[in-house]
């Protein structure tokens, strides 16, 4: 079963989130998930539950009218985050949840869906493929202190 996330309490979504994140601090979490929960035009989380009702994934989704790598229109659905918990993967749960961003997306008039991943995850590439998305460049960023 998959929900929209719909509060900042929604059910497993913050854990979810620390998983794939653990970096942030819990404040940097619930700040970041209030402005999506704020703004439902632009953003979509949703997170996956097994049969007896963990939370076994999540996936955030924004609209993006700036410029995106690769793409050829605008507005862009861009998948922000995607986490699957060890014990549930290969199952087709995150296959499920772009599927359901996927559709979150045509609604919002999207005809894109584009993604990122960095240089060194080679494991975020296998599973990006293996999700249907094409690689269509790759980019390292500059930058220069004044």
């Amino acid at each position: 079963m998959i929900e929209r996330c719909t509060s900042i309490d929604h059910v497993g979504w913050l854990g979810l989130r620390q998983a794939l994140w653990p970096h942030c601090s819990r404040a940097e979490h619930l700040s970041e998930m209030s402005s999506f929960i704020a703004s439902p035009d632009r953003f979509a989380q949703f997170v996956a539950y097994s049969s007896p009702g963990q939370a076994v994934g999540f996936i955030e989704a924004s609209v993006r009218t700036d410029y995106v790598n690769g793409t050829s229109s605008s507005p862009v659905a861009f998948l922000e985050g995607l986490y699957v918990v060890p014990e549930a993967r290969r199952k087709g749960i995150a296959a499920s949840l772009v599927s359901t961003v996927c559709h979150w997306a045509q609604d919002v008039g999207c005809t894109e869906l584009a993604s990122d991943a960095l240089l060194e995850n080679e494991t975020g590439y296998a599973v990006h493929r293996a999700l249907g998305f094409q690689e269509t460049e790759r980019v390292v960023f500059f930058r220069r202190a004044l």
